[in-house]
């Protein structure tokens, strides 16, 4: 990686109660034949057998199985498989990290913060989506014109799910004779046609985050459960997805420094600005200033904006302010190209403030999300700002939902014109036609490849063509001083004609280069072609960009489907479109550490995105208010007396059974690692530990869910609670039992299940345990402050 730093003199960082619970003394038998001491010392002298211990009527045998066998096998299976160990998995899966990390508030706070949430969310959408103007309900709409589909397209109606455009013809209705237009659509068992007014309504094109753009399988017209089902998951995904934002996005806002200083000094850095701001930039401006002059939490801004739009002054005035306050900045590059260009262009602006020093720390090695991190992980208090012409899909996804603050360039400078943008099959003739050009009027040439093999291939050829021209190379492996001097004499307008790979791509501007031709462009990602193309037309010169693949039926559909979508956005200004198409294309990535491929693939990206910002939208409803501990009432007279050998095995069978109730009474978490810590002890615990075991997770598994009492009458099971009806609703969408889902009724403060027949007590238990486990594992997708 490579980075840049304008550093101040002053080094400073930037960038137990028991009310429903059974008395301790009926838990344990009468008989305890076995002192504590004795007991000891049997186990001291065999440490691999405390699990194989058995309680006789003469004190304590040991079994004469190997001395290496811990526990039988039959009990290791129940160790696995029994309910209480398969719910510990859950919990340590989806609270592990996430319980340590979320930020402690109180509810008043939480509510501030929420709305907080929800005004970016719609900052978001007026910034960053204002070019679609279809609007329904105020959620943008990613609905496809029926006009624009071809043949073969995917699509996905909203109520019957996936199927394959066939086309639009005229025909006529029942009881009509004027011909209307409709959509043909082809699904598993049958054609369905809708009106194209309906159709608009109601299909999204169906785009899948990887290589593939086929579906599994066509969703059906006489069956839409599977569908249900998959739209179902899909939203309890989107749900999660929420909420892990949320928590990040509060854990952010928890964050506090103090504002930075105002001062006349900014006017006069901004004033030595050599050209008149487009009003898009000026707005830029604005909002960085108040991140950092405003606000108490710290700076996280996207600054998107075309190549050569101005995004560089605006982290040069973020820069200024936070060292004239007497604290150091950081920027970072992709490339040690552009990190000497930066150095070069900072040095020069700061040059009339000689208390701020600059300094270059590079080395070969591109970064990416994991490098970042990282290096964003060294302190959560600094102040970022994020340049991109075409943001990767992680960014532009933070920036979409509006948890990320987001400012758009889109407004060209004046002097700024399209490049003309060719796209054909490889030609040697063409390549010499196209430098020839450009030479004539004295210009300059990139030449790209996607690898440093070949790059003297075309030199050879370059160099027979135009034997009187200075031609180099540069890529990442050569040396350090080879490459800065070649850049510096291609960038002074002695080398004409530069061979290179994608070290070019980031932020370099050579202003007399207006010819790039680029080679085998199917091996390029879609935010690498356009960056690279913005590498010319930096200057108020018509520039060109040639983009030569080898064979159009050597090309995947991917690649097709990328190199029209650059086609079409040659206009200037239109970076965030192609981010969002690249999105389309290329899919999410990793988001938060969660591969969400599945999730998108179930409903397809359009659809998915718009039930995103119906989820953001109405994030309020989607709280859970969990209650206290001890304030929950379990009306099921159930107390489970433990075995007297069981009690002999304990080492303090009294303490035992206190701490498993303080640590209910603490958190799921808590309860999981006590219960798990005695297992390691002493081994699998008997039939009626196991039931006293489970009375405390119901319990502790009702006070998050805000069941306040559980009671059972006859077949009839109730739960009390202060959940809304679309928190139960989300709950029950993502069980995974038909069997409880469909078994629980919601009825005004209370959760209400009628069973087949009435259950013995233990049984019932078993019944509650599992049930509020399926309901419990929704808790990630709801908002629980």
């Amino acid at each position: 990686m490579a980075s840049l730093l304008p550093v101040p003199e002053v080094s400073m960082p930037l960038v137990l109660n028991l009310s429903s619970s059974p008395s301790l003394w009926t838990l344990f038998t009468v008989n305890r034949p076995l002192l504590y001491k004795q007991r000891r010392k049997i186990q001291s002298s065999f440490p691999l057998l405390t699990t194989m211990a058995v309680h006789t009527q003469g004190g304590l045998s040991i079994s004469s199985l190997n001395t290496h066998e811990l526990a039988p096998k039959r009990e290791k299976i129940e160790l696995e498989t029994d309910a209480i160990s398969i719910l510990n998995e859950r919990i340590r899966r989806d609270h592990g990290k996430k319980e340590a990390t979320r930020p402690v508030m109180d509810s008043q706070e939480a509510d501030k913060y929420i709305q907080m949430v929800k005004e970016q969310q719609q900052k978001g959408l007026e910034k960053l989506k204002g070019y679609r103007e279809n609007k329904e309900g105020g959620v943008f709409s990613y609905k496809v014109d029926p006009y624009t589909l071809r043949s073969g397209d995917y699509v996905v109606h909203k109520k019957v799910g996936v199927g394959r455009f066939v086309g639009i013809k005229f025909d006529v209705r029942k009881a009509s004779t004027e011909p209307i237009e409709y959509v043909f659509i082809e699904y598993a068992d049958g054609m369905a046609k809708l009106p194209v007014k309906q159709a608009s309504r109601m299909l999204y094109r169906y785009n899948l985050p990887n290589e593939t753009k086929k579906p599994r399988a066509l969703s059906k017209l006489n069956d839409t459960s599977v569908w249900e089902r998959r739209k179902t998951k899909g939203k309890v995904a989107i749900q999660k997805m929420v909420v892990d934002l949320m928590e990040l996005y509060l854990h952010r806002l928890k964050q506090k420094r103090s504002p930075y200083p105002t001062s006349p000094a900014m006017a006069e850095f901004a004033a030595q600005f050599l050209y008149e701001p487009t009003p898009d930039q000026k707005q830029a401006f604005i909002d960085v200033e108040k991140d950092l002059t405003e606000r108490e939490t710290p700076m996280d801004r996207l600054i998107c904006g075309d190549v050569g739009f101005g995004k560089t002054e605006v982290a040069l005035r973020a820069i200024f302010c936070v060292v004239s306050a007497g604290k150091q900045a950081m920027v970072l590059a992709p490339t040690i190209v552009l990190a000497k260009q930066h150095f070069d262009v900072i040095s020069e602006r700061f040059s009339k403030y000689p208390s701020i020093k600059v300094g270059l720390l590079s080395r070969f090695q591109r970064f990416g999300v994991k490098q970042k991190e990282k290096i964003a992980s060294f302190k959560t208090s600094v102040d970022v700002l994020t340049l991109s012409a075409t943001p990767i899909p992680r960014t532009l996804y933070l920036a979409l939902t509006g948890f990320r603050d987001a400012s758009l360039i889109s407004t060209p400078p004046p002097e700024r014109v399209p490049i003309r943008t060719c796209l054909s099959a490889f030609g040697k003739e063409k390549v010499i036609v196209a430098i020839q050009y450009e030479l004539d009027r004295g210009g300059q040439v990139f030449y790209v490849l996607p690898r440093i093999k070949g790059l003297e291939e075309v030199m050879d050829f370059l160099e027979q063509s135009f034997p009187d021209v200075d031609i180099a190379i540069a890529h990442g492996k050569q040396y350090s001083k080879q490459l800065e001097e070649t850049m510096e004499k291609f960038a002074q307008g002695e080398i004409k004609i530069l061979i290179c790979t994608n070290i070019v791509e980031s932020g370099l501007d050579i202003q007399n280069a207006n010819t790039i031709i680029i080679q085998d462009v199917q091996l390029f990602g879609l935010a690498q072609l356009y960056q690279l193309r913005g590498r010319v037309g930096r200057a108020d010169k018509e520039a060109y960009a040639y983009l030569f693949y080898p064979d159009k039926s050597l090309l995947s559909d991917q690649a097709m489907e990328r190199l029209a979508a650059l086609e079409e956005c040659r206009e200037l200004g239109q970076g965030f479109q192609l981010a969002e198409r690249d999105m389309g294309i290329r899919g999410f990535g990793t988001i938060f550490g969660e591969q969400q491929t599945g999730d998108v693939g179930n409903v397809g990206i359009d659809l998915f995105f718009e039930m995103l910002f119906e989820s953001l939208s109405r994030v309020e409803e989607h709280r859970v208010v969990s209650v206290p501990y001890q304030s929950v009432q379990i009306d099921i007279n159930i107390n489970p007396r433990l075995p007297s050998e069981y009690i002999n095995y304990l080492e303090n069978p009294m303490e035992t059974i206190i701490e498993a109730e303080k640590a209910a009474e603490k958190d799921i978490w808590s309860l999981m690692q006590f219960t798990e810590n005695l297992r390691r002890q002493y081994g699998k615990e008997p039939y009626s530990m196991g039931i006293l075991l489970k009375k405390l997770y119901v319990r502790r598994m009702a006070a998050d869910l805000g069941i306040i009492r559980i009671y059972a009458s006859g077949k009839m099971v109730g739960m009390k609670t202060n959940m809304s009806k679309g928190v139960f609703k989300l709950m029950t969408d993502s069980m995974i039992s038909d069997v409880y889902r469909n078994s629980l009724l919601f009825e005004e403060d209370r959760i209400k299940a009628e069973l087949l027949l009435e259950l013995p007590r233990e049984q019932l238990l078993n019944w509650i345990f599992q049930c509020l486990a399926e309901l419990h594992a929704s808790l990630p997708a709801l908002i629980k402050y």
